[in-house]
């Protein structure tokens, strides 16, 4: 069966914690889109990783982990990462890369900083990491996919009219240097050595293991806020961030998908631009307090460092974010984090125009949207690490129990610390 681990939200709502947990029962673990744009931070016995690219079963040596055809694969990035977590003791994990992957290129992260750079006060809050670019690239069909790596002539050939674009438009548009192809193409030959024992035909193995009864989970990366098509454009990522890509970006036959896992915290984050909508926003030495104590080690980005933005739960948007993932069940993670507070608000709707609304709407309304809140009684004591849920306090199950009927998927999940046995099991009221 294959089940995926997706995020209701903006990202950053603690999915490497729940897939690292729950491969413990699966066979093969997939990251099927997105690049090392953003990290999954994951605590167990052997220490604490952020994983940026590798998928988060390498942790157990029974798991084939793959690197989908839907990954925007930095194989330096994925060299230094592989190094980092064996340096730390992790064994070398069972890794394939899809020969069919295409690979982000020095230029997609050149070109990422220079548009950022050109649109000044009016960017994206791009991590700068070649993302846009790459799958700007991907969907014009000049991208470089792995398996050209093996064949030097067509390499060359698809180099050299990649950069043949590229090199107009940085002179041209951003006053930038030309790049030359022949130090390019050498690079690549180096790199090619880096993920040549790891390539192989992912497609064929995800088929074959589904024959053969396998367990496969698929790693989401972002959130439903993030996706280009449902998610608040044009502040997204450019991969798309639903459990349906998986479909694609990890050659999963759609159906044998039978469960899907959206993640969401027990308040919000978002990293990204100041200008994108983020209704239920807690700022001011209240918004600093919940970003101290949130997390792991605080409300930062585990790939860029940035300070999140916070905010109470958004009822409205994680209603949303869960429709759109597919949720057959919701993970919450976080609760301990909330346990100094005497009072917790919940956005449970957006004034818009005068007009109040349950609903998710497109950006232009949700620029103008006001937070309406619910406010409910705090616990006042410390969670965190907690494994039995009867034994939470009676003002945290309530919480809880408003946020399902809130969010109208079953939670069967809820984290009480970032370690991978800090979580408890939940009997549904849905």
């Amino acid at each position: 069966m294959v089940k995926a681990i997706v995020g209701a939200n903006w990202g950053d709502e603690g999915k490497g914690k729940i897939t690292d947990m729950l491969a413990e029962q699966s066979d093969v673990v997939i990251r099927f889109q997105g690049g090392a744009n953003a990290g999954h931070t994951i605590i167990n016995d052997m220490g604490r990783f952020a994983l940026h690219i590798l998928p988060s079963g390498i942790f157990y040596p029974h798991i084939t982990n793959i690197i989908g055809n839907g990954v925007a694969l930095d194989i330096q990035k994925l060299a230094d990462e592989l190094r980092d977590v064996t340096s730390q003791g992790v064994p070398a994990p069972k890794l394939i890369v899809s020969e069919r992957a295409q690979l982000l290129m020095p230029y997609h992260v050149l070109q990422d900083g220079y548009e950022e750079e050109r649109l000044g006060g009016k960017a994206f809050g791009s991590t700068k990491s070649g993302i846009a670019p790459f799958y700007s690239d991907k969907y014009a069909k000049t991208g470089i996919q792995v398996c050209d790596l093996f064949d030097e002539q067509r390499l060359l050939e698809r180099l050299t009219a990649a950069v043949t674009v590229k090199n107009i438009l940085f002179e041209h548009l951003y006053r930038k240097p030309a790049l030359d192809v022949r130090e390019l193409f050498d690079q690549l030959l180096r790199l090619r050595e880096e993920i040549r024992p790891y390539v192989g035909d992912a497609v064929g193995f995800v088929h074959q293991a589904l024959a053969d009864g396998k367990n496969i989970l698929l790693e989401g990366q972002l959130g439903s806020m993030k996706d280009p098509d449902l998610g608040i454009f044009p502040m997204t990522t450019s991969s798309h961030t639903l459990a349906g890509f998986g479909c694609v970006g990890a050659a999963v036959p759609p159906s044998a998908m039978e469960e899907v896992i959206c993640v969401t915290k027990a308040y919000s984050s978002c990293v990204g631009s100041s200008t994108e909508p983020f209704v239920s926003e807690v700022t001011g030495p209240e918004g600093d307090e919940l970003r101290r104590r949130g997390g792991d080690k605080g409300e930062f980005g585990a790939t860029t460092g940035r300070p999140r933005r916070v905010g109470w739960f958004d009822a409205v948007a994680t209603r949303y974010g869960c429709m759109v993932q597919g949720a057959t069940q919701a993970a919450l993670t976080c609760l301990d984090v909330l346990g100094y507070l005497d009072e917790i608000k919940v956005c449970t709707g957006y004034e818009i125009d005068g007009a109040v609304t349950g609903r998710f709407p497109t950006t232009p309304a949700l620029l103008r949207a006001k937070p309406v809140f619910t406010s409910l009684p705090g616990w006042k004591c410390d969670i965190r690490g907690c494994t039995d849920y009867r034994a939470l306090p009676e003002n945290a199950k309530a919480y809880v129990d408003f946020l399902e009927s809130q969010i109208s998927v079953p939670i069967r999940m809820v984290s009480t610390g970032p370690k991978r046995r800090e979580i408890t099991q939940r009997a549904s009221k849905l």
